[in-house]
């Protein structure tokens, strides 16, 4: 028996299910190559539970990855796929990533070229979908700011906007393009639940296929212990860009929300009047209670 409750790999061991990771990318090249060297570690680590393959889909028309992604082309047992969407379009190339997984997937494991899969990302995934049985798994994305960054930015509520953290194998209502892994007979089961292109460019298509998938019987678990980390890079430690990145989040939220019949207009508009408010009042209810007035916080919420 290994450490997760499993049989050891063995000669005499069930083939191994597949995990292929599908990550698009665009412009990237350094942290697409951070993303691969921890991901390569990670495969590494939970090689007795499956066989890990990765799909890199390109965003750019100019092939600019290809160079990166074929240095790792041994260091997978499953290898490395590279394609081209060039489209600017994430929920054409996210579709890529996955009709090109889909053949030969158990499960699609998602993540971001921006994030570094901690070591046992992997393992985790695989290990709770073990526990629970469900047909999809999310994680944690851990946003990280430099040592040097501004003080302001030790306020975690800042950089964890959008970032939801649940009891280990709790079930969720929505899942994660940054780190999650969703089985391949369901996918392909359900080839309506792809990425709508009409959001590729606005954004929410992550949060609308989730939410689809749900509505169509996907079970959702969630695994803690499966972390990436996002380190932010100075252009997003500014507070301009904090306050963009959350309209970005309220509207996408609104957006899907509407679009998946979840909640309706009306419904979205008291509940955006009702943050306002909140976020309106609380400077004041803090100042009477001899608190600071928590101002960032606020004009992000």
């Amino acid at each position: 028996m290994n450490d997760d409750g499993g049989p050891a790999a063995s000669d005499e061991s069930p083939t191994l299910p597949s995990v292929i990771v599908a990550v698009c990318t665009y412009r990237r090249n350094e942290p697409l190559r951070r993303m691969l060297e921890g991901l390569a570690v990670s495969a590494s680590l939970a090689a007795d539970l499956c066989r890990t393959g990765v799909v890199v889909v390109d965003d750019t028309a100019e092939r600019l990855a290809e160079p990166v992604v074929t240095s790792f082309s041994d260091r997978f047992a499953l290898g490395v796929e590279y394609r081209v969407s060039g489209r600017q379009n994430i929920s054409l190339a996210r579709n890529i990533g996955l009709e090109t997984a889909l053949p030969v997937a158990d499960w699609v494991a998602m993540t971001d070229d921006d994030c570094v899969p901690a070591p046992r990302w992997i393992r985790a995934l695989v290990s709770a979908q073990r526990r629970t049985g469900a047909t999809a798994v999310s994680g944690l994305m851990v946003r990280r700011a430099p040592e040097d960054a501004a003080g302001w930015l030790a306020d975690t509520r800042l950089l964890g906007q959008g970032v939801g953290s649940f009891p280990m194998d709790a079930e969720v209502p929505i899942g994660s393009t940054h780190n999650s892994m969703v089985s391949g007979a369901w996918l392909r089961s359900h080839p309506v639940v792809r990425f709508d292109p009409a959001l590729g460019r606005l954004g929410g298509e992550d949060m609308l296929f989730f939410r689809t998938a749900r509505a169509h019987g996907l079970r959702i678990t969630y695994a803690a212990d499966a972390i990436v980390v996002e380190d932010e890079p100075p252009d997003r430690l500014t507070f301009r860009f904090i306050v963009h990145q959350s309209f970005w989040l309220g509207n996408s939220t609104y957006v899907t929300l509407v679009a998946s019949g979840e909640a309706g207009r009306a419904r979205m508009a008291v509940h955006g009047v009702a943050e306002l408010g909140r976020a309106l009042v609380r400077p004041l209810a803090h100042l009477l209670r001899g608190r600071g007035p928590d101002l960032r916080y606020n004009v992000v919420r």
